[in-house]
Order: structure tokens, then C-alpha cells, then sequence
């Protein structure tokens, strides 16, 4: 069988693929272990300056792995430890990829659903294809949410929205998911040389400053102003003296584009 994921690392951007197409690339608990593993990979690599997650053949993921939940409530543990088991893998999972310092991406072609879903939105971009569709159905299984749609989706759509997508399940084209602003853009006419267009200025941008400035958005999103501004502040006394900083500077007083090597 083959590995769950595939990582590549190249020209500065980490590719982490899920590859289980014949189960829709759904969460399992192996799946998860092997997301966890392979960021685990990247954040100990040197060469990676930014992080994409995709799916395999055309899923990009089905969500939590109902066969897996089947099987194990059909076995010796009790239902809600075999549940939580699950969820805890696959919640694991999902906050690495939010909280991975630096810059991800999702790449979205074919079916986020579910706990997938969450995975999607959980990155910094997402991008879609003109098959990109997402759902948080969690109803549609019988289920209340998890994987941290409470956390995610109203940050992205509002309370509201984010409701009325949990209690309808509806599945949302990519066109509707830009509009609400779950996809950042939706690529029609050549999907991965669009894709690889724009994410281009961010794997060859100045990676210590785009990591910074994710941390502290992320940080400034429930802060104060005072406390927001003085969080900058800090994290730009380091960046100033990066390598990068010295490029950036000296390519604007020459008049050049600045060749940044991530340090």
C-alpha cells in the first residue's frame, strides 16, 4: 500500500500531498500520523520556505474516515473513546497546519468536506479550481461539528453564515466559496500554472518577514491596537537584521526586484 502522504520539498515550497484517492483521501488516523510526520519533516528542513497542502487525483479531502469510526465503534472500546481517538488524530493534524509557522497554502481541487473542510480553511490561502467544492456536512452523518469548524468558519464567514452552512450542509461551488471568502481565489483556465504563479512571490519572498508578519497577525487578530503595535514592534527589531532586510533595502536604493534567500 501505498504512503498516505507524499512530501516533496522543491525550489523553497514543501508539497504535502494526501494520497489515498481510493478513500477519498479521508482522515484516518493514519492519515493524520502521516500529516503530522511530514510537518514535523518540513519544520526540521532548511529548504522549506513555504508549505502546500493538495489531495491526490482529483479529492482534495472527503473529511473524518467514517469506515474508520465503523470499525472501531464495532470493536472492544467503548463508543466515545473510539470517537475521541479519531478526532483527537485528526484535530491534531488540522491545528498543525494552522498553527505551522510558516506560510501554507491549500490547494483545493475536487471535495473539501467535513473535518477536510476545516483542513482547507485551516491554512493561511486557500486556492480552488474550477472542481474545487466544500461542505462542513457534518450533519450529514449525524454529527454535531468538530476539528475546529467552531473556531475556523466564523472567522472566515461570520456567525450567521457559518451557521446556516452547518445546518444545511449545503455544498458550495467555487465561485460561491470565493464570494464568502473561503477561498481566497479560484483558478479556471490552468489550474496549477496559475497556482504556481501565485505562490511564486512567496516562496522566493523574504521568509523570516512573511513568517513574522503571520505571527503576528495571528496574534493581533484578538489583541488590542497598543498591544498589537507593540508585538510588532518586537518581532521587527529581529527582522532588521536579517540578510534579507539588507537585499530588500539595497535592491529599492538600485532601483532592481531584491533576490531573497529566506534568511
Amino acid at each position: 500500500m501505498s504512503d498516505p502522504v507524499r512530501l516533496d520539498i522543491e525550489d523553497g515550497v514543501a508539497t504535502l500531498t494526501l494520497n489515498r484517492p481510493d478513500n477519498r483521501n479521508a482522515l484516518s488516523p493514519e492519515m493524520s500520523g502521516a500529516i503530522i510526520d511530514a510537518i514535523d519533516e518540513v519544520e526540521a528542513s532548511d529548504e522549506a520556505r513555504c508549505l502546500v497542502v493538495t489531495g491526490d487525483e482529483g479529492t482534495f479531502c472527503a473529511g473524518g474516515d467514517v469506515s474508520s469510526m465503523v470499525e472501531l465503534m464495532s470493536g472492544t472500546a467503548e463508543l466515545h473513546e473510539a470517537v475521541e481517538g479519531i478526532q483527537h488524530e485528526t484535530s491534531r493534524a488540522i491545528r498543525r497546519i494552522a498553527e505551522f509557522h510558516l506560510p501554507t497554502i491549500a490547494k483545493v481541487d475536487g471535495v473539501a468536506y467535513g473535518a477536510g473542510a476545516n483542513l482547507a480553511i485551516a491554512a493561511d490561502i486557500t486556492l480552488g479550481s474550477e472542481n474545487a467544492r466544500i461542505s462542513f456536512g457534518f450533519r450529514q452523518v449525524g454529527l454535531a461539528i468538530d476539528t475546529g469548524t467552531s473556531y475556523l468558519l466564523p472567522r472566515q464567514v461570520g456567525v450567521s453564515k457559518a451557521k446556516e452552512l452547518v445546518f444545511t450542509g449545503e455544498m458550495l461551488g467555487p465561485a460561491e466559496a470565493e464570494d464568502l471568502g473561503l477561498f481566497n481565489h479560484v483558478f479556471e483556465d490552468d489550474f496549477e500554472a496559475e497556482f504556481e504563479e501565485f505562490i511564486e512571490p512567496i516562496a522566493n519572498g523574504p521568509t523570516v518577514a512573511l513568517r513574522t508578519s503571520k505571527q503576528s497577525i495571528d496574534q493581533g487578530f484578538n489583541a488590542s491596537l497598543k498591544e498589537a503595535m507593540d508585538n510588532e514592534a518586537t518581532a521587527q527589531a529581529v527582522v532588521f537584521a536579517t540578510d534579507d532586510h539588507e537585499e530588500g533595502a539595497t535592491a529599492f536604493m538600485e532601483g532592481r526586484e531584491p533576490d531573497f534567500k529566506g534568511e
